[in-house]
């Protein structure tokens, strides 16, 4: 008897063969009213062909968008949420791929949301000290440097600006112009939050643990923090000026 899905997890992809499968597996083990969409950037190493072997483990419950090339995890979101509204689940759920994410805590945030307790809920590594696993000192120092001057400049009210593990009620992306949206890299993490709570949405967070990944390559860049670091004053003048 099949299950009707209110929840989808979006997963946009790039050479994440080693693990998108085990991650989807895991999942669905998790609770049948998830379900999965990866969104995969024509990845060389052949993830979409691992999707769609789980794809047919998990009939109806894992779907596949091959996109032609490296377009970024931005417009891998934005295209998600569309797909996403389109097929009417009441809750989103953003994560990577390399369980730095702990896909436990996804029911987590999904009841939370479906609770009522906000209308975004964010899997922070800040909000309780500092929870994460294996960075190292360097990259440890910019991420916290950089969301305290995301919150500096925007005015959030989260220690985790760049969070991109959450999940998100429909009614928020229904709310937000999704044609708006324009980081692609990070600070679309920022970008969500901050049109978000500027529609005037309760944003709360969730202490989790953040782990390093252990296979595949970081897709962070210098081009990426750049854009963090402009586009924070971009959304703040938009806001200020009344066209966000």
């Amino acid at each position: 008897m099949m299950v009707a899905a209110d929840t989808l997890v979006i997963i946009p992809t790039y050479n994440e063969s080693g693990n998108i499968g085990r991650i989807i597996d895991v999942l669905m083990g998790l609770d049948q009213t998830l379900h999965v969409l990866v969104v995969d950037d024509n990845s060389p190493d052949g993830t979409a062909s691992v999707v769609r072997d789980s794809m047919g483990r998990w009939t109806d419950r894992v779907h596949l968008m091959e996109r032609p090339g490296k377009l970024g995890l931005g417009t891998a979101y934005s295209v998600g949420f569309r797909w996403a509204l389109e097929h009417n689940y009441q809750m989103v759920v953003e994560m990577d791929a390399d369980f730095s994410h702990d896909p436990y805590d996804v029911p987590r945030l999904v009841a939370m949301v479906r609770n009522g307790e906000a209308d975004l809920i964010i899997g922070s590594r800040y909000c309780k000290g500092i929870s994460i696993i294996n960075w190292p000192m360097s990259r440890l120092i910019l991420s916290y440097s950089a969301n305290v001057y995301a919150r500096f400049i925007t005015g959030l009210l989260i220690y985790d600006t760049t969070a991109g593990f959450k999940c998100i009620h429909r009614r928020v992306l229904e709310a937000i112009d999704l044609n708006k949206l324009r980081s692609n890299g990070y600070s679309f993490q920022i970008e969500i939050h901050y049109r978000a709570w500027k529609a005037g949405f309760k944003l709360k967070e969730l202490s989790i643990i953040f782990r390093e990944r252990q296979e595949g390559v970081s897709k962070m860049s210098r081009k990426i923090m750049w854009e963090a670091m402009w586009r924070v004053w971009v959304l703040r003048l938009n806001a200020l000026f009344g066209r966000l």
